[in-house]
């Protein structure tokens, strides 16, 4: 059994202090559990999922792309009009868009949102799904590329007289000035665990994204992302965005009776590649995310109080997979365990993805915000973590092991 913390009413030096929660945009139900074979957009029930994440008190959602996917900018617009607070992730990949007409685009996009535009800069991690779009980069070069891509966005938003440029990638005379954003500038967010990634990240990004990882792990990934912002000169550091998909019922035990029923479901689809783009991702995985997650599900299921691995295992780490499994209270406190460790941009997202995203806002976010309403007020952790234990008690870990 893993060793339970001293959960002490001191709040961690390390904790954030504010915490938004993002979900990512479905545009039809068909989901890991469910595959329905569509490559369209239904309507009704992509308005049925944003109008849920707005009810259930999300403060943004991403709006994933893949070369065969929607575009991201489009639907992103869609949900700017479809919604009165939540902010869009538009996910944009260099290869796909010229710097100076993302800009334009982007600017655009938070002008029509009055400043809830905000980008997520995928610089690729696989050579065969950048290829299908003409991109033969090499994976070191890919993340230099975007690099000189993020000087060139905040250029183009801020220059007030025309400017040109010759660079490595990108040349251009006399532009500008550039259409301007709503307010100063846009955020500019950045995932990927190479060494590229965490130099481009840490001297640039004002977000820097990881995939749900052991606690300790993910301290350590944060504490780089940062020595490197600071080594750089800046003086505010990148927020730290964190993913996760839950598995939540009404006990610790039913939530994994759920998980065992949910992980031979899932298999059962990858290894049919019956689910968006899984037929890519049946090869050992290039990009060090999803090799730092197998890495995890092959040394241990279950990390820390609810962290659990094997759908990462059954899924050849295709994207963020990892569990938090347990009860609404259970994995609130997994998430504030999170919080406490610097995360302040919690992405969680369901496998049955609608039903999911009412329950979370139903039940888990409410349970987060008051602990950090409680901490706000107070300047002391509540009783949320010390109560519901999870791994960290003996029944947790029984329960984990009878659908084994």
């Amino acid at each position: 059994m893993t060793s339970a913390p001293v959960f002490t009413p001191q709040i961690p030096d390390t904790a954030a202090r504010k915490v938004e929660f993002i979900s990512l945009s479905h545009l039809n139900p068909s989901t890991e559990l469910d595959p329905v074979p569509t490559r369209g957009i239904d309507l009704d029930y992509f308005r049925k999922y944003v109008r849920a994440l707005e009810d259930g008190g999300y403060d943004y959602t991403l709006l994933p792309y893949g070369s065969n996917s929607a575009d991201s900018f489009v639907v992103a617009s869609a949900v700017g009009q479809l919604t009165e607070r939540i902010r869009p992730i538009v996910a944009l990949r260099p290869n796909t868009t010229f710097p100076l007409v993302a800009a334009q685009k982007l600017a655009t996009l938070d002008q029509l949102t009055e400043g809830r535009a905000v980008v997520h800069l995928i610089s690729g991690g696989s050579d065969a799904e950048q290829a299908r779009q003409g991109d033969y980069l090499p994976k070191d070069r890919r993340y230099a590329r975007t690099a000189e891509y993020v000087d060139l966005l905040r250029r183009a938003w801020s220059e007030r007289a025309p400017f040109s440029h010759e660079g490595e990638f990108y040349r251009f005379d006399d532009f500008g000035p550039g259409f301007a954003p709503h307010g100063e500038t846009i955020p500019i967010s950045i995932g990927g665990q190479s060494d590229q990634a965490f130099q481009v990240g840490g001297e640039q990004a004002d977000v820097f994204s990881f995939w749900g990882e052991p606690l300790d792990d993910l301290r350590g990934e944060i504490e780089r992302v940062h020595a490197i912002a600071r080594a750089a000169g800046r003086t505010t550091l990148p927020r730290i965005w964190v993913t996760f998909r839950p598995i939540v019922a009404e006990t610790d035990e039913l939530a994994w009776r759920k998980a065992h029923e949910y992980v031979a479901r899932i298999g059962e689809t990858f290894a049919k590649s019956a689910y968006g783009k899984q037929k890519h991702h049946q090869h050992a995985p290039q990009n060090v995310g999803s090799q730092r997650a197998l890495s995890f599900a092959e040394r241990s299921e279950l990390y820390d109080r609810a962290l659990w691995t094997r759908t990462a295992a059954v899924t050849n780490a295709a994207g963020a997979s990892t569990a938090l499994v347990g009860s609404p209270e259970t994995v609130a406190a997994a998430i504030l365990d999170y919080v406490d460790r610097g995360a302040d941009l919690v992405s969680i997202r369901g496998y049955d993805t609608l039903a999911d995203a009412v329950d979370y806002g139903k039940h888990v976010l409410p349970l987060v915000r008051q602990e950090l309403a409680h901490r706000e007020a107070t300047g002391t952790r509540g009783t949320l973590q010390s109560e519901h234990l999870g791994n960290y008690g003996e029944d947790y870990r029984r329960f984990a092991a009878a659908g084994q």
